[in-house]
């Protein structure tokens, strides 16, 4: 592997590491504001709600990108990244300052110069920066509203879900080309040269055989293993490092790191691959290692 291609691969991981310390940081101010996105933590009907509205948010924007409505592709983005936002600041200056009147407004200002910074100057420092914001708050609310079992069966279910739409129906590939070709800012980008920008140069088009000017891994690839990290460091009981962080979520770390290895592995194959499987399986595995060893100790 040459150093063009060797320095983003080790971005990767590093991003990925960003998003879950963060998601672990923010879980705190996310538990003091009361923000949750289920009722009932331990309720395992909960990853199917999650499912189905990801199938219906899926299903919405493939008939948007087949009918070439691309304007109201970015407006749906738009308002989702806005309404993240709100909730990711909400955690943070709600748990600082309180619900007060002062702090809504000030949720709302940040909320409305992250969104403006994000679409109207998209380059890939400034989409990575804030996107490992928007990764470690949706993992950290989704993190403290599911319990482990519940957490274990998301991920799961959207590991075979991943696999079945990137390899067999290839509708993901299908999503992923329609909103690359809009440049919008919904996914990780790691340049391979210094002069490299997003917005003059985009990535070119998945699976079209030649070489892109840039790497691209989904926020959902690095958010969902986050979730477990989280879950499992609000959940279980037990020895911390440092009093912050317990071997299960460790391991959750661990495991996903070495996930994304294998991942980025196939990925030198130059075609378009399935983030989830590898990823939280080694999750998953890494979080059962560290479970087992906070046994012992």
């Amino acid at each position: 592997m040459d150093r063009k291609t060797l320095l983003p691969f080790l971005a990767m991981p590093i991003l990925l590491l960003a998003v879950e310390i963060g998601a672990i940081l923010l879980s705190l101010p996310v538990q003091a504001a009361g923000i949750t996105a289920f009722q009932n933590p331990t309720d395992v009907t909960n990853p199917l709600i999650f499912i189905a509205i990801l199938l219906a948010f899926t299903a919405l924007l493939l008939v948007l990108i087949r009918y070439n409505l691309k304007k109201v592709i970015d407006a749906v983005i738009k308002i989702s990244f806005f309404l993240t936002f709100c909730y990711i600041f909400a955690a943070l200056v709600y748990a600082a300052m309180g619900a007060t009147d002062l702090a809504t407004v000030l949720v709302f200002a940040l909320s409305v110069i992250a969104s403006v910074v994000l679409f109207k100057y998209p380059e890939w420092y400034v989409i990575d920066t804030l996107g490992i914001l928007i990764g470690a708050g949706v993992a950290s609310i989704f993190g403290v509203s599911l319990d482990i079992l519940p957490v274990v069966i998301l991920l799961a279910l959207l590991a075979l879900y991943d696999a079945i739409s990137v390899y067999k129906t290839k509708h993901m590939i299908t999503l992923a080309e329609g909103v690359i070709d809009l440049k919008t800012p919904i996914l990780f980008v790691i340049p391979k040269r210094k002069d490299y920008s997003f917005i003059r140069d985009g990535i070119g088009k998945l699976g079209d055989g030649g070489e892109r000017a840039a790497f691209i891994i989904g926020m959902g690839d690095m958010i969902m293993p986050s979730i477990l990290v989280v879950s499992a460091n609000v959940f279980l009981k037990g020895w911390r490092l440092a009093g912050i962080i317990n071997l299960p979520a460790i391991g959750a770390i661990i495991g996903s790191v070495a996930g994304l290895a294998v991942l980025l592995h196939f990925v030198t194959s130059g075609k378009p691959q399935a983030g989830l499987p590898p990823l939280c399986g080694g999750t998953i595995l890494g979080f059962l290692i560290g479970w087992a060893l906070m046994m012992w100790v």
